[in-house]
C-alpha cells in the first residue's frame, strides 16, 4: 500500500513539474 501512495505522489509531482514547465516554456515562446 506505502507503494502506491509513494508512486501517486511521484505521478503527481511530475505531472506538476511537466505543467509549470509547460507554461514557462509557452511564456518564453509568446515573447
Amino acid at each position: 500500500m506505502a507503494q502506491v501512495i509513494n508512486t501517486n505522489t511521484m505521478s503527481l509531482n511530475a505531472q506538476r513539474n511537466l505543467s509549470t514547465s509547460g507554461s514557462s516554456l509557452a511564456t518564453t515562446i509568446q515573447r
